[in-house]
């Protein structure tokens, strides 16, 4: 039992000392997108006790183990937190939150798949890493303008056709949704 803790740590002390700076740089980038999304997700009064605790543990495990599920059920556990302090602590649905949650949680998805295939000792060009930033970056900027821009025109078109339309286009997308994951696994 003793020798199989030792080689375990010897093995995590190899695997820190080959690691390079680029791989790291973006498990660092993976963990705070993560903090953000789950502080700002979550109600302001959990935010620096120790309940605070396992959802950083939550948040950050991606950042360790990108080849996992840890991801999506980090994700899931910033929106549980979100309609939680939405739904039981009354806090008011604001633009600036939501568009926080869904840019980190972009952010964070997009570098856990970048870390998943990138070895931690793999010497990257910076470039690489650069393009794969500025890309998601770009996403999430063009996804704020056009939800800014839907925002503003519901507001114009509020009414019962509008809300007809926005039900049609929630069943299509989850129609969709269906249609490939089962176009997925047909075999």
């Amino acid at each position: 039992m003793i020798d199989l803790i030792t080689r375990r740590f010897a093995g995590a002390r190899r695997a820190l000392t080959r690691a390079t700076i680029l791989p790291f740089l973006v498990r660092c980038g993976i963990g705070v997108a993560g903090l953000i999304a789950m502080s700002v997700a979550w109600p302001a009064a959990l935010f620096g006790t120790q309940f605070f605790v396992p959802l950083a543990v939550v948040a950050l495990y991606p950042a360790f183990a990108p080849r996992g599920r840890g991801a999506t059920f980090a994700a899931l556990v910033v929106i549980g937190g979100w309609l939680a302090d939405t739904a039981f602590y009354d806090s008011e649905v604001s633009l600036w939150r939501v568009l926080t949650i869904a840019g980190a949680l972009y952010l964070g998805h997009s570098l856990t798949a970048l870390a998943a295939v990138l070895p931690s000792d793999a010497v990257v060009n910076i470039d690489v890493v650069g393009l794969w930033l500025l890309r998601a970056l770009a996403v999430i900027l063009v996804s704020a303008v056009l939800t800014v821009f839907a925002l503003g025109l519901a507001a114009e078109l509020a009414g019962g056709p509008f809300l007809v339309a926005t039900v049609v286009g929630l069943a299509g997308a989850a129609a969709a949704t269906l249609l490939i994951a089962r176009l997925v696994h047909r075999a």
